[in-house]
Formats: structure tokens, sequence, C-alpha cells
């Protein structure tokens, strides 16, 4: 759950550093349970009102972590956008954000750490 808090609490609006795997796929599960659970409780209460609060709540934290999680593999957030071209670009920019992290870029210093020395 601490992956969850931490973009909203700390990180709302913040479009600058760098986001693990861990941190950005952790995010997007408790996100769709989330969404889910409001979804359900919604259709039984109000018909849709929960839901669309919900999602426009989350949607500066969800581009805001998406672009972070672009710069750690060294692309900019702009790349969010490819996802409006049909199927191919949503599989492009999957593809992006399952890359693993580079070392240090102009994004700032790896967030996973110096690398082992062998």
């Amino acid at each position: 759950m601490e992956h969850f808090l931490d973009p909203i609490k700390n990180h709302y609006a913040d479009f600058t550093g760098r986001a693990t795997r861990t941190q950005y796929w952790m995010f997007v599960l408790f996100y769709v349970l989330i969404y889910i659970a409001v979804s359900v409780v919604d259709a039984f209460i109000t018909g849709g009102i929960l839901t669309l609060i919900f999602a426009l709540g989350m949607l500066v934290p969800c581009i805001a972590i998406a672009a972070r999680r672009l710069h750690d593999t060294g692309r900019t957030g702009w790349w969010q956008l490819i996802a409006l071209i049909p199927i191919i670009g949503t599989i492009v920019l999957i593809v992006f954000l399952v890359l693993d992290s580079e070392g240090d870029n102009q994004y700032g210093p790896n967030p996973k750490g110096a690398p082992a020395a062998v």
C-alpha cells in the first residue's frame, strides 16, 4: 500500500525524478483494485459519480508516476502520448514501462542505488 500512497502524498503532481518498476506497477495494481471496488460500490449507490470522482482525482498522479517511470528508462514523459495511437501505441508504451532502469541519466540518479562492483 506504501507504493500507492507515496505518489499521492509526496509526488501528487511531481513530474521530475524517477520511479522504479516496482513503484510503478504496485501503484497500477492498487489503482486497479481500488477502482474496481469503487465501481462495484458505486453501481449500487449512485450509478457512476463516485467512480468518476475517483478517476479524475487519480488522473494527475497516474500521469506523473508514468512520466517518472519513463524517466527511469531514459525517455521523456511525453512518450505517454504514444498510447493515443490505437493498439500499437499502447503496446509500445507498455514495453517502455516494463524496461529495466538505466544507470544515472539526465533525470537523476538510479533509484535502485549504485550497481554492485564486480
